[in-house]
């Protein structure tokens, strides 16, 4: 559920001038203060190397009291040419239009869209049609189309990887614990269940903040779970559970850079395959405007992109061999992503029952999807070894 406070903005600024960081402020009703933006990523090709200035017109209410001032994380997406429906009369009059059947009158507009992660808040948003926008200064830089494919693939998989790394702090404030008095490497198993109970977390956490929407703490919340997971397990040692908020801020923003990273070589071929999936989708027009969320074609890339997620996560920033300590965390992530790989396949299958893409790019989508379930197949086994040979 995302923190939205566009009601409650006065008027702000973003500024990507500087390649793949994103700044600003923004003045809300009833703060002394702007909120301060700091960013990793880039906006849509319309405001990369740009300034805005946004101003609300009518601005109202209050800003609950969770969302932090300063907002530091990842950028969503963030652009001014999102084409919206805006009603040419009163919001009140649009339900007597809806009552006696006919259309309202309205026209295209564009509208600001302003997404980001942050470590603090989760997922926050400003959107609105109505803002008055205006470009200052001159432009910094050119986003390539190719920039802005990887730009949009690094959004689509925002969401998923920010759960994911709240999930990898918690595992790794639980790790430091249990190092203290167990020197032995952890076993696949034991690495499966920890996963298992972060996935837990995760799935309470979002239930949370859906169900408490804007009134929400995402501290508190976190914190709650945590806390309600611990009660649960009835682990005889749990200062990881009370540590985990910490350690799991200094993780989200060690994660949170887009920049020297070392990436392996599998994830590389699963974010190039995602890569040219979404450029298919929207080219080839895969997809039906208003098809469900789980239409082949389109989980077909949300299989492959999650399983990209999944495989940067277990190799990248990883020093080959890894450390016998770390083999079966490694081994229980590229498990997950092999069952999205899998699922990729079934959507295939689909695709191909329902005649929904050409046969010539199923076959070239499912040599590759293959190929990198394959080679994760062979990195698990490799791992395995090393555990059982303790070496």
């Amino acid at each position: 559920m995302a923190l939205r406070i566009d009601e409650q903005v006065i008027r702000g600024e973003i500024d990507n001038c500087e390649r793949g960081r994103v700044v600003g402020r923004i003045w809300l009703v009833g703060w002394s203060d702007p909120v301060v933006l700091d960013l990793a990523g880039n906006c849509w090709r319309d405001l990369a190397g740009r300034k805005l200035e946004f101003v609300n017109p009518e601005p109202k209410g209050a800003v609950h009291q969770a969302l932090k001032a300063e907002q530091k994380g990842k950028v969503g997406d963030i652009t001014a040419s999102r084409k919206v429906k805006v009603p040419d009369v009163p919001m009140e009059e649009i339900g007597e239009y809806y009552a006696a059947k006919k259309p309202f009158p309205w026209h295209w507009g564009n509208s600001l869209y302003l997404e980001w992660f942050s470590v603090l808040n989760g997922r926050v948003v400003i959107e609105s049609a109505n803002f008055q926008l205006n470009i200052v200064g001159e432009v910094a830089w050119e986003m390539s189309e190719k920039e802005e494919e990887s730009q949009r693939l690094a959004n689509e998989q925002a969401m998923v990887g920010f759960m994911d790394t709240l999930a990898d702090a918690v595992e790794s404030a639980e790790g430091e614990e249990d190092n203290d008095w167990d020197a032995s490497p952890m076993s696949e198993e034991e690495a499966d269940r920890m996963l298992h109970r972060n996935d837990i977390l995760t799935d309470r956490i979002n239930a949370r903040l859906e169900r408490e929407s804007i009134d929400c703490d995402y501290d508190r919340i976190i914190k709650e779970e945590i806390e309600r997971l611990s009660g649960e397990t009835k682990e005889p040692n749990i200062e990881w559970m009370e540590e985990a908020m910490d350690v799991g801020e200094e993780e989200l923003s060690l994660n949170m850079e887009v920049f020297g990273v070392e990436e392996h070589a599998l994830s590389e071929r699963a974010r190039e395959l995602t890569l040219q999936l979404f450029k298919a989708k929207r080219e080839g027009q895969w997809v039906p405007d208003g098809a469900h969320e789980e239409h082949p074609a389109a989980y077909l890339v949300e299989s492959v992109a999650k399983a990209g997620v999944k495989l940067s996560g277990a190799l990248d920033d990883v020093d080959w061999p890894p450390s016998l300590d770390n083999c079966a965390m490694i081994i229980a992530r590229l498990k997950r992503a092999r069952v999205y790989l899998d699922d990729a396949l079934t959507a295939l299958e689909s695709c191909r029952e329902q005649q929904l893409i050409d046969f010539g790019s199923i076959g070239v989508v499912a040599v590759e999807v293959i190929d990198i379930a394959k080679e994760a197949d062979s990195i698990i086994e490799e791992l395995r070894a090393r555990l059982k040979e303790g070496w």
